[in-house]
């Protein structure tokens, strides 16, 4: 049947309700209680977050607004426990896979500060005393305060055992002194979960430590916010610590254990990394699957062409793949085993999937994919940084190349010893 369109299609053309190209097979492996819960996060989102969207983009307007409305809904708080403002109920991390791959289909910055945001409470939550969590982990899981994580440096990026900034303990306070970089909410963040050497002699899986840091305390500085290739409206920058005085009951667990805590949450951002990439591939794939049932050539759509359907398959093939991977990942931790390997995979096949699947979503819509009549171009731009935030793709490969490593040799002498 011949299909003629004469008009050019526009962005508002598309029917694009959130999602609507997850397929019943991929929600049958969360449960039904789960997929309620998506269904929420997705019509919240839908009413009050995609509205607002379009001025972080085109005006670079930090998302604070849209991260308070979040908190307040409580998409923070999965992760944590219920003693301290979460809803943790045991499928935590899972949930806020969930969260990060429909926040990151609506508005990939305010994903990326809501990832930080709680980030910056785990090791407080999981390390720090009571007075901790009541003074900033809980204001942070109510919206009242924005988080960081500060670990990355100027001169340290993947080898954070090596970083410069130190804190040298003085009678009640700890004076912290040095630069980091790459921090998404910098300047935004009153509250800062910073890593620093506290011990020059020993080794710096030994010698590190983690603190809380607060922006108002004299010293804090933000000296540069770096301008994007994407991520319109976030805020990543360089800060610098000019001998400020951290009041020792600031230390997050021990002295000396910070390197411990640092890894500690690695699987847990790495895992919702993951979700945020399938998020950024799966609204740039359903805008291309939309447009090629809509875009007209030599008289047909042009998603009756095996060059455009079989990319088609290709984006929506990957995406499943990826959100199996990081969902394993998140049921992992959530029961509490190790997920070290799982998260890296999860985390490299998925940001590897999004920049593909967002670079093929520009092909099938061509020259007008190339333009910002249509998000796509966004998307594409936005899913770059995750090859590089939580571990770049080479390291992670590193990573997940020791793991199998080890664990076949492991095996090998076991059954030389067995045998």
């Amino acid at each position: 049947m011949k299909v003629e369109r004469l008009t050019p299609i526009e962005y508002r053309d598309l029917i694009l309700p959130q999602g609507y190209s997850v397929s019943k097979e991929s929600l049958w492996l969360f449960t039904d209680e789960e997929n309620t819960f998506r269904r929420e996060v997705r019509a919240f989102l839908d009413k009050e977050i995609a509205p607002m969207t379009h001025q972080f983009e085109k005006n670079n307007v930090y998302p604070r607004k849209a991260l308070k409305l979040i908190a307040k809904r409580g998409y923070v708080s999965y992760p944590f426990p219920k003693e301290w403002g979460g809803l943790n109920e045991g499928n935590g991390v899972t949930k806020d896979l969930i969260v990060s791959e429909e926040l990151a289909a609506v508005s990939p910055v305010t994903s990326t500060a809501r990832v930080a945001n709680m980030l910056c409470g785990i090791p407080i939550c999981r390390f720090g005393t009571d007075y901790l969590k009541e003074k900033y982990l809980r204001p942070i899981l109510s919206g009242e305060k924005i988080g960081a994580i500060v670990i990355t440096e100027p001169q340290v990026g993947s080898d954070t055992a090596r970083m410069q900034t130190t804190a040298v303990r003085s009678g009640d306070y700890y004076l912290l002194n040095g630069e980091k970089r790459f921090i998404t909410n910098c300047g935004e963040a009153e509250v800062n979960t910073t890593f620093a050497i506290t011990d020059k002699s020993a080794h710096p899986h030994k010698g590190m430590s983690c603190f809380v840091v607060e922006k108002e305390m004299e010293g804090f500085e933000v000296v540069e916010h770096y301008e994007l290739l994407g991520m319109k409206g976030a805020r990543n920058g360089l800060m610098r610590f000019n001998n400020i005085r951290v009041p020792k009951e600031n230390l997050v667990g021990r002295e000396n254990e910070g390197f411990r805590i640092l890894l500690d949450e690695l699987d847990i951002e790495r895992t919702v990394i993951a979700g945020e990439a399938i998020g950024h591939a799966r609204r740039a794939y359903e805008i291309a699957l939309e447009y090629s049932l809509l875009r007209v050539q030599f008289h047909q759509p042009i998603s009756n062409f095996e060059a455009v359907s079989f990319k088609l398959a290709e984006m929506n093939t990957k995406i499943e793949a990826a959100r199996l991977l990081a969902l394993r990942a998140a049921r992992l931790i959530d029961a509490g085993k190790p997920a070290s390997k799982e998260s890296a995979q999860a985390k490299l096949f998925a940001t590897n999937m999004s920049v593909e699947v967002c670079n093929e979503a520009l092909q099938v819509l061509g020259g007008i994919g190339y333009t910002t009549k249509f998000p796509v171009e966004q998307y594409y731009r936005d899913a770059r940084m995750m090859k590089i935030a939580g571990g770049t793709t080479e390291i992670l490969t590193y990573l997940i190349a020791r793991e199998i490593i080890s664990d076949a040799n492991k095996k090998r002498r076991e059954i030389k010893t067995s045998a």
